[in-house]
């Protein structure tokens, strides 16, 4: 990478998580072990969650949860329309249908009055998302799932450290589910663990985990027909030793974000990310919108000629080509979450990142936008 390239995200990685790994490569035993289980342990305790489970991915972790708690052909499941697609897809592998929801132009997450809308005799479950590591105004959101009976599974992949009214994101629903990337806030790599005070439903969750399979006198007996979804312990080491410096990694999102915005307010037509009252963000990834009239394109490919990485914030689902064909949504039909596609400019966002860099991306942002 050129020294004056400015990446996108890149992990904070050192020798603790090196010396963490060449542990484990040392002890022999490279599969789901001690180590994954010193990983839960201290993503429940971070979280104040009872039961941690270490999947193999956040997509693999929201599976999960879908199958642990019922959700089946012909249920409805309430999502964000903007959103990655993995939060969506677990829904169509569960025979379920993904029912897309507008979102809020100032957070980018779960519009509460659209979701209430979209209820039906159908619905089984909502899935708000905390988006780039802002939490969705859960508050409403739950209240509509009280009132209709319904499974609340957070989408928490960015929302490590996040919180919600002081507490935690991830533990408000019946389960909360986060990504370990090498874009989110901590990375294993690859991995993703869900979150659970329920201790029934971490039990069904760990056994459909592994082939549900239930182990007792050293052989299985398979109750379900579960999934090979396991973390193994090499990626579960590099989770331990970013653990030790998550507290580290969020106040040096939050302080460079800070300068970040502080910069971005003075140009024109750009609109840093908001962080409402109630929330404390994480700033898995830096997404402002610009103002329309403003090729977002344009500015991404006036960046990357600077050196400067940058690309959109995420998808409106009801846009992409699987859901038109499958449901019958098109573009434009959900237009918060249409015009937040159309507009949004994730910029580069990393805790190793310099103040001189934040410095020089502002810049280069207002040099785009006025051009």
């Amino acid at each position: 990478m050129p020294a004056d390239r400015i990446p996108l995200a890149s992990p904070w990685t050192g020798d603790d998580e090196l010396d963490e790994v060449a542990g484990v490569l040392k002890s022999g035993h490279l599969s789901q072990g001690p180590k994954v289980a010193e990983f839960e342990a201290l993503v429940a305790e971070a979280t104040g969650s009872r039961h941690a489970v270490a999947a193999s991915s956040c997509t693999t972790a929201m599976h999960l949860a879908l199958v642990a708690l019922g959700i089946g052909p012909g249920d409805e499941v309430l999502v964000p329309d903007f959103t990655f697609p993995a939060t969506a897809n677990v829904v169509v592998q569960q025979g379920a249908v993904p029912v897309l929801v507008d979102v809020e132009p100032a957070t980018y997450n779960l519009d509460p009055v659209d979701l209430a809308r979209r209820v039906t005799a159908r619905t089984r479950a909502v899935m708000p998302v905390h988006l780039f590591g802002l939490s969705a105004d859960l508050d409403p959101c739950l209240e509509v799932a009280r009132e209709h009976g319904l499974a609340v599974i957070e989408d928490a992949a960015c929302a490590l450290g996040a919180t919600y009214k002081g507490r935690p994101c991830g533990t408000f629903g019946d389960v909360g589910c986060f990504s370990f990337h090498p874009r989110k806030v901590i990375t294993t790599g690859e991995g993703g663990m869900v979150v659970t005070d329920d201790p029934a439903l971490a039990e069904r969750l760990r056994l459909f985990l592994s082939h549900g399979g239930v182990r007792a006198g050293g052989r299985f007996t398979f109750e379900e027909a579960g999934f090979n979804y396991r973390l193994s312990d090499v990626h579960a080491a590099l989770g331990v030793a970013q653990m030790r410096r998550l507290p580290e990694i969020l106040a040096r999102r939050r302080a460079l974000a800070a300068r970040m915005t502080e910069l971005l307010a003075e140009v024109p037509g750009v609109n840093p990310p908001v962080e409402p009252p109630w929330a404390v963000h994480a700033f898995q990834a830096y997404v402002a919108t610009l103002d329309e009239g403003i090729d977002r394109d344009g500015v991404v490919a006036a960046l990357r000629a600077e050196g400067i990485e940058s690309t959109i914030g995420t998808y409106a689902l009801s846009a992409q080509p699987f859901f038109a064909r499958a449901y019958g949504y098109s573009e434009g039909r959900l237009p918060c979450s249409a015009a937040t596609a159309r507009q949004s400019l994730a910029l580069p966002m990393f805790p190793q990142m310099s103040e001189d860099q934040v410095d020089r991306v502002a810049d280069a942002v207002l040099a785009a936008v006025t051009r």
